[in-house]
This record gives structure tokens, sequence and C-alpha cells, in this order.
């Protein structure tokens, strides 16, 4: 799966009060916790997000509560990856369940720079900064993650086995 946009960057410790702060938290459709996603940390983020874009941050990137708000929030902004030197536990798993891919790199996280044009790898764990044309490695994700990614998350992924057994 490749994926490319522009980068968002930011710092260490993004929790998710700052991804989606809790006083939207009474929302549950993704459109709307869209509009409010980093409105705090970075106001301008959602105005100027686009489809595709990737988000790109140091570490422990998703700390704080276990919300799936957060994730979802991000993914229903239009980011289509975040990169980061490490993630939070719980955002690491929540995003994947509901289909946002996360990789880890500390090298890209230090080299590449806001706005940057990248291209990403997920198969193979490779960032590729286009601005800088400088490449990265990631830490691969396992295959049966990238299967989830595919189906759209862990239910769809769920959802799709159910069906394939019942075909047989």
């Amino acid at each position: 799966m490749k994926l490319e946009g522009r980068i968002w960057k930011f710092g260490s410790d993004i929790d998710t009060d700052a991804i989606i702060p809790a006083r939207y938290l009474n929302q549950s459709d993704p459109g709307e916790l869209a509009k409010h996603a980093m409105e705090d940390e970075r106001p301008e983020f959602i105005k100027g997000v686009k489809k595709g874009d990737i988000l790109l941050a140091d570490k422990n990137f998703g700390c704080g509560s276990s919300r799936e708000h957060a994730p979802l929030a991000l993914k229903a902004a239009g980011i289509s990856c975040i990169i980061a030197k490490s993630f939070a536990r719980i955002f690491f798993r929540n995003s994947f369940n509901l289909g946002l891919p996360l990789l880890e790199s500390s090298e890209a996280s230090d080299s590449i720079n806001d706005g940057d044009r990248v291209r990403v790898d997920l198969n193979r764990g490779e960032i590729i900064d286009q601005t800088q044309n400088k490449k990265f490695s990631a830490t691969p994700i396992p295959p049966f993650m990238q299967e989830l990614l595919q189906d759209g998350g862990l239910i769809p992924h769920l959802r799709k086995k159910r069906l394939n057994r019942g075909r047989r």
C-alpha cells in the first residue's frame, strides 16, 4: 500500500485531548469530529489539511485517554498515515482497528519538515521525502496488520472473514 501527501509536523507527547478536545466527545459522527481535529494545538490544521496528507510527530503521539475519537477524527479529516518516533500503545491499537496506518521512524521524525511532500510504502516500511530527496526506513507493518488496513479496519476485516467463511 502506497500513500502520498503533505506533512503536518507536531512535537512530542501530543495527547488525545490535543488531537480532539474533550468538549467535542459528545459527538460520534466522524465528519463532525474532523472539524475540530487539532484545533487547539494548531488552529490552521483543519482548514489546510487535504485528503491523503500525512501527520508527522516526535515521540509518544496519542498519549492520554484511550478514546477512539482521536484516530477517528484524524482519519476523517483526511490524514492517510501518521509517522512518529513512538506512539502510545492504546492509540496505536485504536488506529489500526479503525484502519489508520502508523509508522515508527526516529530518523524521519527528526529530518522531515512541515510542508514537505512525502511518499510512503507501508508494505516495505519506506518513507521518501520528495521535497528533500531523502529516503528513510520505518518499522514495517506486519502482514496481518496490513490485512486489517486493506480491509478498512478491524470490524470490516472481521465482517469479510465471516462472509468468506459462509461461502465455503
